[in-house]
């Protein structure tokens, strides 16, 4: 049974554990899912659960918290602009945990832990929002490019042959 046990040790030690512990979690934040064990899964969960929670909250002393635990500065700033407004409404459950079978080594158990919320999906969206937008806008200046083109392709051409014509005059 596992009352009151309050972690799972890993098979590591305390600093070995805080370390793994710490790089899965930066990395979930970094790519928004990651393949690991689900031991591994359960612990890394636990951690990024609380500090999503945490950065909700955009303080100075919320981003020392976090910072302890996350030594990159850019996915710290990702936590807080990024991935912490999209769960402002969720009172929990920031991250899934997708079963995909067993490790072929020695059949432990994997699977993906990922953010519920993913900042690619929303701002692929809106990149084709931005994609049609800016298909609109290309063609619309290439129209406009043209009938330019065409307006100016017949005034230099006239310009210039009275200008050819007026040189070898003077000369």
């Amino acid at each position: 049974m596992k009352h009151r046990k309050g972690f799972n040790a890993l098979s590591r030690t305390a600093s070995q554990r805080k370390a793994l512990k710490r790089n899965m979690v930066t990395s979930l934040f970094r790519y928004e899912r990651i393949e690991t064990t689900k031991a591994k899964a359960l612990e890394a969960r636990r951690m990024a659960e609380k500090m999503i929670t945490r950065a909700k909250v955009d303080s100075v002393h919320n981003r020392r918290q976090v910072s302890q635990d996350l030594f990159d500065e850019g996915v710290v700033a990702k936590l807080f602009t990024q991935i912490a407004p999209l769960n402002i409404d969720r009172a929990g459950g920031y991250t899934r945990i997708l079963k995909i079978g067993n490790r072929q080594g020695d059949a432990a158990e994997m699977v993906i832990l990922e953010l519920v919320e993913k900042t690619e999906a929303k701002s692929e969206k809106e990149k084709k929002k931005e994609d049609k937008k800016t298909a609109k806008a290309v063609k619309k200046a290439a129209a406009e490019k043209r009938a330019s083109a065409e307006e100016a392709s017949e005034k230099p051409a006239k310009k210039s042959s009275s200008k050819k014509e007026a040189a070898p005059a003077e000369a």
